[in-house]
Formats: C-alpha cells, sequence, structure tokens
C-alpha cells in the first residue's frame, strides 16, 4: 500500500513539475521512412515555433498539455497533445501523411478579338501622300530650273500626326488585389480553422472577414509566409471568440 502511494505521489510531483514549467522538448519527423527538413513546428499554446533540420530533428519549449501544430507544404496538418509520456521519452517521433499529387487547373481564356479597321490618322497620312505624289507628277514645265509643285504636302499636319500616334498614352496597369479570405484558405486547410482554431464550418467565412477587416491582414499578405498567417489568425481568433 505505502509503494502505491509512494507510485502515485511520484506521478504527482513529475505532472505537477512539468504542466507549471516550460521543457524543452526534443522529436524527429519522418515521412515514409524519410526525415523531413524544414517542418514548421508551432507551439499553439505559447504561439512559438521553430523548424526542423537537415536531419528532421526539432526542439521548443513546451510543458504538459501544449498542442504543437506539424505544418509541411504538400503534406497534412498534423497536432499533437503533449502528455507526461511525451516528457518522459528524450526524443519524440512524428509521421506526417503527404498530399496526393493534383494535376493543375488548366485555365482556357477567351480570345482576344482583334479589330482589322485601319486607323482614320493612319487613312489621313495616305491621303496626303497621294496627293503630295500627284502634285509632284504636276510639274509647272520639265525644266530643271523649275520644280515647283502646284500643291505642297502639308508637312505639319502629317508630322502632328504621327507625334500624337507616337505618344499615345499608355494603358494603364490594373493593380490586382489579393483576396485575404482566399490567401489564408489557400496556405492552412479546413482542419486548422476547425481543430486547432475550434471553429464551426460556418463561422470560418465570418472570422475571415473579421481578420481582412483589420489593417494588419494587409502586412500579412504582403509576405506570406506560413508561420505568419497561423500566427495571425491564432491571434484573431481569441479576439473572435469574445464577440
Amino acid at each position: 500500500m505505502k509503494v502505491k502511494l509512494l507510485v502515485a505521489l511520484f506521478f504527482l510531483f513529475l505532472y505537477s513539475g512539468y504542466s507549471q514549467s516550460e521543457k524543452l522538448i526534443s522529436g524527429k519527423i519522418t515521412s515514409e521512412n524519410f526525415t523531413l527538413q524544414s517542418v514548421d513546428v508551432i507551439n499553439k499554446n505559447t504561439q512559438k515555433s521553430t523548424t526542423t533540420n537537415d536531419q528532421g530533428l526539432f526542439s521548443i519549449d513546451s510543458k504538459l498539455g501544449d498542442t504543437l501544430i506539424f505544418y509541411k507544404k504538400d503534406y497534412f496538418l498534423k497536432e499533437i497533445k503533449l502528455t507526461i509520456n511525451n516528457f518522459l521519452n528524450s526524443l519524440i517521433s512524428v509521421q506526417l501523411t503527404k498530399r496526393a499529387e493534383e494535376l493543375d487547373e488548366v485555365i482556357i481564356k477567351k480570345a482576344v478579338a482583334i479589330d482589322w479597321k485601319l486607323d482614320t490618322n493612319y487613312e489621313k497620312i495616305k491621303r496626303d501622300e497621294l496627293a503630295a505624289d500627284k502634285a509632284e507628277r504636276r510639274l509647272k514645265n520639265t525644266r530643271i530650273d523649275d520644280l515647283t509643285i502646284d500643291k505642297g504636302l502639308d508637312i505639319a499636319r502629317i508630322g502632328k500626326t504621327l507625334f500624337n500616334l507616337l505618344v499615345k498614352e499608355r494603358p494603364t496597369e490594373k493593380v490586382i488585389e489579393v483576396n485575404f479570405k482566399e490567401v489564408a484558405l489557400n496556405i492552412c486547410e479546413e482542419k486548422f480553422f476547425t481543430q486547432t482554431l475550434q471553429l464551426k464550418p460556418s463561422e470560418i467565412e465570418l472570422f475571415l472577414q473579421f481578420c481582412d477587416a483589420d489593417p494588419r491582414s494587409k502586412s500579412v499578405l504582403k509576405e506570406v509566409n506560413v508561420l505568419s498567417m497561423m500566427d495571425f489568425l491564432m491571434t484573431k481568433n481569441k479576439e473572435f471568440k469574445k464577440l
């Protein structure tokens, strides 16, 4: 009886120690027996983060009950809630599942219609050139000392027309607006919203509109980064839950 009591007190002491203070926990991430480099490891509770090295190893400060999120592009998101066993082991093992490759969507754009009608300014120039050519043929006489043309070519008008053609205002480049909702859904899968952020599927769109209304969302979009996006969404989720 005393032995059982001592064992119970020992584990209670361990539990109390790990749950109150942060400890450095280490692990190794693999997929199909291959180590994974550059996996983002995020402590959901403290929002601390790190990445795995070339051997798939990581270390991060955590305490008992914290949830670790593991993210890598082309792999399914994974979460682990830390238990006492994770702290007793020197190295925790995490396996990620690779997503099935999807064919890129082929977008067929409508061909732009081309207007083959001649430009009116161009027609005017051609008419002036023809008139000048006729005028040159109607010389007053064929003597070398008299080459006066009956009707001179209007050089000023042609020059002005050519100038207008050359300095036509360039079309203004359209600024493509980046949609925060689309970027967030592209970076984070639905599991992140429903399980990590504890949102109902019907709340996701409203939540993203709430995030988009924050001016800081524009800064997140300037440099699209998985960690900064998740960090921003988790911060806004706390505010959203208070509404």
